[in-house]
């Protein structure tokens, strides 16, 4: 699975925020919003679409930009916010969103399980679409609500919940430094690298989770560090000429090194022809390509603008729901392929299928992003009701501060 997605999901106060303070940045949200509809495509093995996804151009996929965009997501929402409310405040918040990650996670194993199940009796329908423990039998289906069993395409969410259970550790590393916050955080990470024997247990597969915590949780780390020092900056990362040169030049090399050429039917043109890099352990070959892709982004006016554009705009109302988004897209993701399966991957079906699945998904952020404005235009009127009743007496900046955190 890829980010088997999603908010390998974010979180949508972070989707608000400014890191520098200014004009709003809808970068990060159209770049999750892009990987999100990536992983929706990549995660149906039928769809024709997924030879168009990053996956084919570099090493790394949607879901290392996923991953990667939540640690920095998380900073926004809840790293400033352990300094307004306090370390325990902030932690109860953090445990919230887990709660929230985990209620998510547990319908989708569901609805997975329960369509398949009752899809086998009408029509055939291969093992691999639910592992065999959870095709034939219920018996171990306990070991998948607590996570100790992580079924294919099933498995972002719960790294994100590790990884957000890990956060409060990670801020106040970063409280004491960047540097050294990189160096524990990487040296884990290297250490999964040299042995990938060190993983958390899944029962359904005697190697381990598919995504490494202990390795993946540096591409959070890199994300939050990111966030940090882009609030330094205005809300963009450091423009840096010759480190931009480097990252295009490496991302050249990954493309021509991940083309599927064979499948396009074109002579190899592979400079190295390097075998695929471990996705589970995040090898260095895909680190080094999402944070090329991130930094470009970041670092760049002309993203900056393309994220302000209609375009840009469509992209980030998906980013900024990525948690509903994601879950929904991966529901859609289990009938395309059963259908798929059942009836053919023939050109009809296969417009109706992403025609019919993109539509539901913009429908939905739609729906979302309607009730998020009205809720905020609420809060803005009972805002100012309050300080009408308040009268003169707001006059004081200490009053005002009151009232202020009333709300």
């Amino acid at each position: 699975m890829t980010s088997s997605a999603s908010r390998l999901p974010g979180d949508p106060v972070a989707a608000r925020a400014r890191p520098g303070g200014g004009t709003r940045d809808h970068r990060v949200d159209a770049l999750r919003g892009v990987a999100l509809l990536m992983m929706f495509v990549d995660h149906i093995p039928q769809n024709v679409l997924n030879r168009f996804t990053l996956r084919n151009v570099g090493f790394a996929d949607a879901a290392e930009i996923f991953v990667l965009l939540a640690g920095y997501a998380s900073w926004l929402a809840y790293g400033r916010n352990f300094d307004r409310v306090g370390l325990r405040a902030g932690v109860d918040r953090v445990l919230r969103r887990c709660a929230r990650l985990y209620v998510f996670q547990a319908v989708m194993v569901v609805v997975t399980t329960a369509t398949i199940r009752r899809w086998r009796h009408f029509w055939p329908v291969p093992v691999d679409f639910l592992e065999p423990e959870l095709a034939h039998g219920l018996n171990s289906f306990w070991r998948v609500m607590f996570l100790d069993a992580l079924p294919s395409n099933l498995n972002i969410l719960p790294l994100y919940i590790v990884l957000l259970l890990a956060f409060p550790l990670i801020y106040l590393l970063i409280r004491r430094g960047l540097v050294l916050t990189l160096m524990l955080s990487g040296g884990l990470w290297v250490l999964i690298n040299v042995d990938p024997t060190i993983n958390f247990p899944n029962w359904l597969d005697p190697d381990g989770w598919y995504f490494d915590p202990l390795a993946w949780q540096f591409l959070f780390t890199l994300g939050a560090c990111a966030a940090v020092l882009a609030g330094r900056h205005g809300g963009s990362l450091p423009r840096v000429h010759w480190l931009r040169v480097l990252c295009c030049a490496y991302l050249a090399v990954s493309a021509l090194e991940a083309f599927p050429w064979s499948l396009w039917g074109l002579p190899d043109l592979r400079p190295f022809a390097v075998a695929a890099p471990d996705k589970s352990v995040l090898a260095p070959l895909r680190l080094l390509d999402v944070m090329s892709i991130f930094y470009l982004v970041q670092s760049s006016v002309v993203a900056r603008r393309g994220a302000e554009g209609r375009l840009g705009q469509v992209m980030a109302l998906f980013g900024r729901h990525s948690l509903e988004v994601f879950s929904v897209g991966t529901v859609i993701d289990l009938y395309a392929r059963l259908v798929f399966t059942t009836f053919g991957d023939g050109w009809g079906l296969q417009i109706a299928v992403n025609v019919i699945g993109f539509a539901i998904l913009w429908g939905l952020a739609t729906v979302l992003d309607r009730r998020r404005v009205r809720q905020k235009e609420a809060a803005a009127r009972a805002k100012q009701a309050a300080a009408d009743r308040s009268g003169p007496a707001l006059s004081t900046p200490a009053a005002r501060a009151v009232v202020e955190n009333m709300h």
